[in-house]
Formats: structure tokens, sequence, C-alpha cells
């Protein structure tokens, strides 16, 4: 009965830590500018449940990062900030929760991360978040 009993417990166990882990999905993008433009960089991402926790590094830029956002759009447009990002040195890293449109464009390979100098106020490089398979 006891061996009954222990097993029954180890795998509710193992099936919520396989729902647990089952809700985590990690993303990428490479940051680059238009022709011309030399500075690099790329973004590291999860999505835990609704907690969205991400890394950006770059190099390179025409001067310092002076703004830096995920943006909504479909691949290759521009679209409005979704979620901004506090900017620092390289790394910029940062925390939020997401709300379930976030989360459903994000999924949808609608994000892309956008970082801004004085000289590219529009934007200076800029990558397509896609989760890794």
């Amino acid at each position: 009965m006891r061996h009954t009993l222990f097993a029954a417990v180890a795998a509710v166990g193992l099936m919520v830590a396989s729902a647990a882990s089952a809700q985590m999905v990690h993303y990428s993008a490479k940051l680059a500018g238009a022709a011309g433009v030399k500075g690099s960089g790329e973004v590291t991402a999860m999505l835990d449940g609704k907690t969205f926790t991400y890394s950006a590094t770059y190099k390179d830029l025409t001067g310092p990062a002076v703004a830096a956002h995920f943006h909504t759009a479909a691949p290759g447009a521009n679209g409005p900030p979704a979620l901004g990002a506090t900017v620092s040195p390289s790394p910029i890293k940062g925390t939020a929760t997401l709300n379930d449109t976030q989360i459903a464009d994000l999924n949808a390979g609608k994000w892309y991360f956008n970082l801004h100098t004085a000289a590219n106020p529009g934007g200076e490089i800029r990558g397509t978040v896609t989760a890794m398979k």
C-alpha cells in the first residue's frame, strides 16, 4: 500500500513539473540595421506562463542607445511599441507580465525588438522575435 501511494505521489509530481515546463517558451532575435549600419546584437527571452524575461546585447552603435522597445507588427512592417525596455549599457535586461493579446502576438511572430539612438531615432538595429525550436 505504501509503495502504491509513493508511486502515485511521484507520478502527480512529474505531471505537475511537465505542465509547468510545457508553458515555458524560449525566443530569440538577431539585431541588425539597414545597409551600412554597423551595429548588431541579439535578444534572448523566455515566457513562463505570463512572465516574460529578456536580455538584449548590442554593440557598434552610432552612439548611446536612447530607447528600446518590443513592437507589434507583421514581419518586416513597422508597428507601435508593445513593451518598453529600460535602456542601459549592453546588456538590457528586464521582466514583464504580458497580457493575453501580447502573448498571442509574440507567439504569432508579430514582435520585433528595436534599439534607438540619437542618430537613428526611428531605430538603429532591430530583429524579429521568434520562438526557438
